[in-house]
Order: structure tokens, then C-alpha cells, then sequence
């Protein structure tokens, strides 16, 4: 099939340069190129996870159950009436 894309030059000049250094067409080259892509893009990547950075034990008491809201919020920002 036929089809009309516009291509940077640089890069289309490389892609040429490339085919001839390979002994290949530029249509094969790029019909590699594109079969690439589109199976990267089809394997799935595995997602993301966080290490447990967690500290103390999980079945211990929670050492911030005694404080307030208020009493936290100055823990972690500094008392505002502070001086």
C-alpha cells in the first residue's frame, strides 16, 4: 500500500544513510522501524511498586493514636503561635 508522510529531514537523511549502509531499502528500514514501535507499545510494562519502607511493628501499638489533629499539625509544621 502506498501512503505519503512527511518526514524531518535529518532524520529521513539518516534513515537513507542507514539503508545504504545496511544494504536495504528505505522502505524496509522503516517498516522495521514502525514493526518495532508498535510492539513495545503492545507488551505491556509492569507497573510500578513502591518498597515497604514502613518501620516498627505493624501489629505494635500506633505511637501518634495519643495526638490530636492540632497536636499533629504542630508536630509536623511548627507550632504557628510559636515565636
Amino acid at each position: 500500500m502506498k501512503t505519503t508522510i512527511d518526514i524531518q529531514d535529518h532524520l529521513l537523511d539518516r534513515a537513507k544513510r542507514h539503508a545504504k549502509k545496511t544494504g536495504r531499502s528505505l522502505r524496509a528500514v522503516v517498516e522495521d522501524g514502525l514493526r518495532m514501535v508498535l510492539e513495545a507499545s503492545r507488551t505491556p510494562s509492569r507497573p510500578y511498586r513502591l518498597p515497604d519502607m514502613s518501620a516498627g511493628d505493624p501489629q505494635g501499638e500506633d505511637p501518634l493514636e495519643a495526638y490530636s489533629w492540632q497536636d499533629l499539625s504542630e508536630v509536623v509544621h511548627g507550632d504557628p503561635n510559636a515565636e
